[in-house]
């Protein structure tokens, strides 16, 4: 299964991609996260491994890439066949307790230019992706809506938006179900950072026919953690819960 796991900017979606491939990890599923958030350089120590290279770079970097796009009118095909998870070259990605770790890319100097070629690269990707039923792809979105029109969500299974307790994040969930509504992806919503004064908020606040499917509390050890950059380590019964909705595929239906 291939997942999307978005929302706006600080909701949590690192957090919670890195808490729900490992809690697969331990139920026995080979996991891929993918970082696709070209401008935040936290999920790898969240995962606990170094920052792998760029996989753009296996396609001769952000600049060669651009001109086979431009070549082409850009309609570049950078992958011919299917790929699956043993298929990703050594050294794109890093991995720790069975899960892998790559990134499509990252904006590293100014002036650089728009991320673009980054993601059309690993929006190809996901579409060539081959999965067994034992497998699992978290990929890691940049925050906001742009991969909806980038055209990444359209070779996912499930949109999997993080919530927290902002007005802005309750307004963009109407938005993101519209979106996966218009590629026909099932959208399914976490409500992140939930305690006894917020709860009901957001449940009344989040967008209308939404599907709550989990509820993750907040926790001191999560924010000390992404304050210091540190691995998350711990085990929620919250994430262990989700995690078995998503096996069962109950949260796709």
């Amino acid at each position: 299964m291939k997942i999307a796991v978005c929302g706006k900017g600080g909701s949590g979606k690192s957090t919670i991609t890195a808490l729900l491939a490992k809690e697969l990890s331990r139920m026995g599923k080979d996991v891929l996260v993918i970082d696709s958030d070209e401008s935040n350089y936290g999920l790898s120590r969240q995962m606990g491994v170094e920052l792998p290279k760029d996989f753009t770079a296996y396609f001769g970097g952000k600049e060669k890439a651009q001109k086979d796009m431009m070549l082409s009118n850009f309609t570049h095909q950078f992958f011919k066949e299917t790929w699956t998870f043993s298929d990703v070259p050594e050294g794109y990605y890093a991995e720790k307790d069975g899960v892998k770790l790559m990134s499509s890319g990252k904006i590293h100097t100014a002036n650089e230019g728009c991320a673009c070629t980054i993601g059309n690269i690993i929006r190809q990707f996901v579409e060539h992706l081959n999965l067994t039923e034992n497998e699992y792809a978290l990929m890691d979105m940049e925050a906001g809506i742009e991969h909806f029109g980038r055209g990444t969500d359209n070779g996912m299974d499930l949109i999997l938006m993080i919530v927290d307790p902002s007005y802005e994040s309750l307004a963009l969930s109407g938005k993101i179900l519209e979106l996966g509504n218009a590629i026909g992806k099932p959208v399914r919503f976490v409500l992140n950072k939930v305690n006894d004064e917020n709860r009901e908020l957001m449940k009344n606040g989040v967008c209308e026919k939404a599907e709550v499917i989990c509820e993750i509390l907040e926790d001191d050890f999560i924010r000390g953690a992404g304050l210091q950059g540190k691995e998350l380590s711990l085990e929620m019964e919250s994430v262990r819960d989700l995690a078995k909705r998503i096996i069962s595929k109950s949260a796709t239906k």
